[in-house]
């Protein structure tokens, strides 16, 4: 109504404009007075100017998948103080909003006369370091030249991906090209490190599995054959379809694909806020566990403090 008035007002005045409005002309008279100097607006408006720019620029900042939440704990950790329901009633106003993840699909065919290993998770996605456990899984993405698979294994202690492939087939070549990413990434100790998967033929198979007893890795299978049984990689696949292929598409190339795909992890690794590992990005998360490391006495100085 306001915008009613200021179109009206210099042939018709204020006041009467006003009259037929059935509005009250000192509420007018505020708003144009603020309108003239903004300082006079109240103190919430003020605030929420300031802060309109810094949601807008988290959440693009972020691939623009971040919903309320993970842009208000952004803004806390770049130092800016703010209520979450201040976040959650801007970016409603915005029209800003976070990734919705969909249905899971089912893209694994397990081969019931393969012999598999033995499941030494139980579905306890649990590390207390890094290079404990991997779990590996691929998904499946719709473009212009066909169907692609993309694979990720990802170290749980952190949920940061290790390793990467995409491909046109869903062979064990292109699981094993993920595997080799990250076993040349992390470099992991021999007998150090369970890989988990589900029972999907590509990784039951036997190169596969001979891959992984050479590099003195202990290899898991879920024992069930469903989606729980590697749940922690299904989610990952979730996010990624959710953050990067719904929102970003349609693919038309591979080429185009791989490219998104890389920048996704990197931003995924090093930026985005995860909330099993307390709202810090992975590489954060194994930082701060190398860090703590650090600080800890060696056992010969353990045994020389304990002499002295």
């Amino acid at each position: 109504m306001n915008a009613f008035v200021d179109q009206h007002r210099d042939a018709f005045g204020v006041e009467p404009v006003c009259r037929v409005l059935q509005i009250a002309p000192s509420g007018y008279w505020r708003y144009a007075a603020c309108q003239r100097d903004p300082t006079k607006r109240c103190t919430r408006v003020q605030r929420d100017d300031t802060l309109i720019p810094e949601i807008e620029c988290v959440w693009q900042a972020n691939l623009s998948v971040y919903g309320a939440d993970k842009v208000w704990r952004q803004l806390k950790r770049d130092g800016t103080e703010v209520a979450r329901c201040t976040v959650e009633r801007l970016m409603r106003r915005l029209g800003l909003r976070g990734a919705v993840r969909g249905k899971v699909v089912r893209t694994t065919v397990p081969d019931p006369k393969q012999p598999c290993p033995l499941d030494r998770v139980n579905r306890q996605f649990k590390a207390d370091r890094p290079n404990q456990l991997w779990v590996s899984d691929f998904t499946y993405v719709s473009t212009w030249q066909g169907w692609l698979y993309v694979a990720f294994v990802i170290d749980v202690f952190a949920r940061r991906i290790v390793g990467w492939r995409v491909s046109r087939a869903m062979t064990t070549d292109f699981v094993l090209d993920a595997l080799e990413q990250a076993l040349y990434a992390r470099q992991p100790e021999r007998d150090s490190l369970i890989h988990h998967s589900d029972r999907g033929s590509q990784y039951v198979s036997i190169r596969y599995s001979e891959r992984l007893s050479e590099a003195g890795v202990e290899p898991s299978v879920g024992s069930k054959g469903d989606s729980y049984d590697n749940a922690l990689a299904e989610t990952i696949n979730g996010l990624y379809k959710a953050e990067l292929i719904h929102r970003r598409g349609p693919w038309k190339t591979r080429e185009a694909l791989e490219l998104a795909t890389l920048e996704w992890v990197a931003w995924f690794n090093h930026v985005r806020l995860l909330e099993p590992i307390g709202y810090i990005p992975p590489a954060e998360a194994e930082a701060n566990y190398y860090r703590q490391l650090a600080k800890q006495p060696s056992p010969e100085q353990a045994e020389l403090t304990a002499c002295t």
